[in-house]
């Protein structure tokens, strides 16, 4: 189980938000250096500044900071959610078929950043960047509305939330 990065310390008690997160390493068959940062980047942002109130949780007392961790199980994403002592508090299973496309979009587009980055013009790397910012945009607009009425969070968390997401489906 990855456990980069360590809990955030700074977290005051009975914050909504994620204190600790990790991925299900089993799930992820093959990363490049640009992945990882990626992955890195993305985790450390998440627990630097976030919004994520498990609904049923929360209703039911929890206060967080919350531990998630991300898994892929069956074709669904499973999140499960513990209290800062790792009490598991519960776990939701969401549908990915519908991020299928663009998690697609984004691998590719990524791809051909990653290129232009080592050898395209700044025009270049700006037009492709622009585009890979819009997909990435579209996707967490996605994950917001599947979260819809099981956590609530804002569109940043849920932007980092996309990309760790796309570091699960990762095949090689």
């Amino acid at each position: 189980m990855d456990n980069w990065p360590p809990d955030s310390a700074n977290v005051p008690a009975g914050a909504h938000r994620i204190a600790h997160i990790s991925l299900d390493e089993e799930t992820i068959l093959w990363r490049n250096a640009d992945v990882e940062q990626e992955r890195r980047v993305a985790i450390y942002d998440l627990i630097e500044e976030n919004t994520f109130k498990p609904v049923r949780s929360a209703e039911r007392g929890a206060k967080g900071p919350y531990r998630l961790r991300l898994s892929v199980q069956d074709g669904r994403l499973a999140m499960e959610i513990s209290d800062k002592d790792e009490k598991p508090l519960e776990t939701l299973l969401i549908g990915l078929a519908r991020f299928r496309r663009p998690i697609r979009e984004y691998f590719a587009i990524c791809d051909s950043y990653y290129q232009a980055i080592r050898k395209a013009t700044p025009a270049e790397i700006e037009t492709i960047d622009m585009a890979r910012r819009g997909i990435h945009n579209n996707a967490a607009e996605l994950l917001v509305e599947r979260l819809e009425g099981k956590v609530e969070t804002d569109f940043a968390t849920a932007r980092r939330l996309f990309t760790l997401i796309c570091v699960l489906h990762i095949k090689g």
